[in-house]
Formats: structure tokens, sequence, C-alpha cells
């Protein structure tokens, strides 16, 4: 039960035990924090300047001299507020007090606890509810703050090129799409039989970890739609970077469609390798390795069986336990295929067949590197299967992150919301990759980063002369701690590096 705000709260509350003193509790201690950690990605954030130039993105209608809180401030809350783990905008209302959170988003933190208020639930809402074009929609007095997306699909693709020290001799892209589960009235949300609800379907491109854009869809679309149009926006802006990188482009067989093959053949530098559906056609021609892969397996558990025959010699299943034992059979081969009517020519595809003693395991690609270049086994094994690494991603956004908590009504704060979730995941990666590299987490996830870096209780003391953050001595995480800090002491400004750029 929920006591009323005039009630007057006791001064302390007391717990009779058994065979001991009595317990006393009170409200009087010190101010604890629990987020100290956020101090890290604050200071990662300032050297990046990732959520100032996010800001930029954003116009502001507002009258000046009525603002409280700055585009850069709200921003900077809501991606932190994600990064530590409050998805929700209504877990603002207790953060607003919280004044870890204000000296991370560069408010005035000092005794007078009006000086360090941060915004609360509903300034955000108007930042994520915006309407297109509010410069000419003056109609509600809430709709002062306009977003530009193409200025933010572009930041996302400039914060990939600038993680690099120097321009690679070759990238993979991997478009993906996932599910994104609503349980309201959002726009353009349909029932999608695949995901077994009604749904968003963003379509994602990445590059290693790399996130480069997230274009949230309604789910009633093919998942190759606009896939060829997020590839040209991506590699044009690569392009006026680096100029001579060959790229790959890699997906699944959603993607092996005319239209996008067909591009990458007419562009120098670009190769693909997408996963292709099997049909008959493919499964015939693919029958001279299969019939290979079955006698190097027959011949795998020959030995065996001889040897279980003079263990066991009345057994009736010596094959089928000879057969558990053995490797499988993989073989692999370059195929020139042709469909009927959906390709303008041929196109090598790789065969891979997996012959194992309980089923026979078909599956196809088709790429447009050639063979001498590099061969089925390889191109299967080294360029295609890793492109599953993509599917670690997603789920660390959509879980650690909660890039799925697309809950608001209109389509384009929705697209916003999954925009600030992917900036969160850019910081989070940059963390892991500029400062974690050389740690035991250089390979952890956003959820087990937050946890052991992050989320640290801490006693926070605000004087005049400075803020004191003392995490407790028997923090297990002191030595990566001290690791990380010393890192970002190492990173440049983000001005300097684009200085140097220029220059």
């Amino acid at each position: 039960m929920t006591p009323n705000k005039n009630d007057c709260i006791p001064e302390q509350f007391i717990f009779e035990q058994e065979n001991s003193c009595p317990v006393v509790v009170n409200f009087k201690g010190e101010p604890v924090i629990s987020d100290a950690g956020l101090t890290l990605i604050a200071e990662l954030d300032r050297k990046r300047e990732i959520t100032s130039r996010l800001a930029r993105c954003f116009k502001d209608y507002r009258q000046p001299n009525k603002i409280l809180h700055p585009v850069h401030s709200l921003i900077a809350q809501r991606i932190y507020g994600l990064i530590m783990g409050y998805e929700d905008i209504n877990d603002h209302e207790n953060l607003r007090h919280d004044p870890i959170f204000a000296l991370c988003v560069g408010k005035v933190v000092n005794s007078s606890q009006e000086s360090m208020t941060l915004a609360g639930k509903s300034t955000l809402n108007r930042l994520e509810h915006c309407p297109e074009n509010v410069s000419t929609r003056w109609d509600s007095q809430y709709h002062r703050i306009e977003h530009d997306a193409s200025a933010i699909e572009t930041l996302l693709v400039e914060l990939f090129l600038e993680s690099y020290q120097k321009p690679p001799r070759q990238i993979i892209l991997d478009l993906d799409v996932t599910d994104d589960l609503v349980h309201g009235n959002q726009e353009e949300t349909f029932f999608n039989p695949y995901y077994r609800g009604y749904c968003y379907a963003p379509l994602y491109i990445f590059c290693g970890k790399h996130l480069l854009a997230a274009k949230l869809r309604a789910s009633n679309v093919e998942p190759a739609e606009g896939g060829i149009e997020e590839l040209q926006r991506v590699i044009k802006i690569i392009r006026s970077r680096w100029q001579n990188v060959k790229i790959i482009i890699r997906g699944d067989s959603a993607y092996s469609r005319e239209e996008i093959m067909a591009w990458c053949e007419s562009q120098t530098g670009i190769d693909y390798v997408f996963g292709l559906a099997p049909n008959n056609r493919l499964i015939q021609l693919s029958q001279s390795i299969k019939y290979r892969a079955s006698q190097e397996f027959a011949a795998k558990i020959q030995p065996i069986v001889k040897f279980f025959e003079t263990l066991f010699p009345s057994s009736p299943d010596l094959k089928t336990d000879a057969a558990a034992l053995v490797d499988n059979s993989i073989w692999y081969c370059s195929l020139d295929y042709q469909t009927l009517d959906s390709w303008s020519r041929n196109r090598r595809v790789v065969a891979k067949v997996e012959y194992s003693y309980e089923e026979v395991d078909t599956r196809f690609v088709v790429t447009s590197l050639p063979i001498n270049k590099i061969p089925p086994g390889r191109l299967y094994t080294q360029k295609y299967c890793p492109r599953g690494n993509m599917e670690n991603c997603l789920k660390e956004q959509k879980l650690g992150l909660k890039s799925d908590r697309t809950s608001t009504h209109t389509f384009a704060g929705n697209q916003l919301r999954l925009w600030l979730a992917s900036i969160a995941y850019v910081l989070m990666n940059a963390l892991r990759e500029q400062c974690l590299a050389k740690t035991e987490l250089k390979n952890a996830t956003v959820e087990t980063i937050r946890t052991q870096l992050l989320k640290l209780g801490a006693v926070i003391t605000i004087s005049k002369r400075r803020v004191l953050i003392a995490i407790s001595n028997a923090c297990p995480y002191q030595e990566l701690f001290a690791t990380v800090y010393q890192c970002l002491s190492r990173i440049p400004s983000q001005s300097l590096i684009m200085t140097s750029y220029n220059s």
C-alpha cells in the first residue's frame, strides 16, 4: 500500500529479532548511487562526441530563454538510461534526481538539488513523439523538436568509418532482418505468420560488430524490401572516404534477389555471398557430391563395424553404433546455375553436402566470387558461415539495450527509438573495442559489461570544492575499472581527430 504524500514518514523503523538486539532502519544515510560506472561511458562519449553529434541531427524550435533541458542533455540522458538498463521513459521520472546521471549529461552538480534535476518522462516523451516537418506544424505547443532522419542514418556510417585508424583492404557487410513484436496499436504493424505475432521487421546492416544501419519497416513486406536502397546509401558514404576498399555483401537466402545481385555485379570492387533456397534442380545437380560423401562415410565406418563384429557378433545395430562414432562427411562443389526466369544470367552456386548416419543436409550459396580466387569449401566456411555472428549482435541489441521497445503509437517515434538504441549499442561497442580489447571482457555482451563494470554502487558526496564518488573497496573489478580509465585517457578527442584528418 502506497502511503499518502501528506502522511508523515517515521524517523526510524524498528524490527524486533529473537535472541538479538533490535534492528533499526532509517533514511539518514549518505546518498548512494548504483551506476557509478556510467562515468566511464560519459568520458568515452565526451572523447568520441557521439551523443553531441547525434544532437546536431535535431532542430530545436523552443524559446531559448525557456529551455531548461537542451537537446543534447535530453539525448544523452535517454541513451545513458538505455545503456544502464532503464529501457522505459517512465524510469526517468526517478532518474531525474540521480546525481550521477546529472553529472554525466553535463548538468551543474553542486549542493543545490535544483541545479541537477534532469528531464522527466513528459519532456523526454516530447522528444520522441515529434511529428514530421515540425517547423511547419505549430498546431501543438509540445511539438517543438525535429529530427533529421537522413542525418542520423549518415551518422551511424560515419561512426563506423571513424572506428578505423586506416582504411581496411576489405570489409563484409551483413544484411539481416529481425522481429520486433508489439503489444499495442502502433502504426504500420501487421500480423506476421513467420514470427507468429504483430510486429515490425527492422532491417539491419552490420560490419563485424559495427552497426551501420537500422531501418524500421512494417512486417507485411518481404525480407529484402528496401535492402538495395540501404546498401546503395551506405556504400556511397563508405566509398566517399575509402575509394579502394573491397566490399563483400552477405546475407541469407532472402537477399539472393536479381536486383541486388545484378547491382553488385555492375559495381567495381563489390561482390556478394548469399544463401540460396534449395530446389529440385539444385538437389539434382549436387547428386555427385552426395554420392561421394556417402561413399566416404561408408568407408569411415567399415573398420569400426569389423571391430564391433569381433566384440558383439550377434548385435543387430552394429552399423548404427559405428556411424555414431564417426565424423560426418562434408563435401563441397561449385555449380553453374541459372533459374528458369528470375535470374538474368548464369551464376556460381556452391553446394555443401553433409552426410551423417541421421540425415543428409544439403545447402547452397550463390556468389560472384570466382572459383580461381576462392575454392568452394573455403568460400562456404570462411566467407558465408561467419554471418551467424550477426545474429549475436542483433540479440545483444534487443536483449541488452531493448531495441524492440517500440511501444509508441507513431511509426516515426518508434524509428527514433530504434536509432537511440542503435547509438547506445555504438557507444557500448566502442567501449568494448577501445577499452576492453585486452581484458577478459573483450568478447563480453552488453549485459555482462553493464553488470561487471557499470553497475557499481558508490557513495557520492557533493561539496563546493568537488564531487566525490566513493566506490566500495570490496569491488572485485577495481583493476578492470583502472584499465578502462587508462585507455580512455589515451583516446584523443574527436575534434582533434577530425582536425588531423582534414589537414
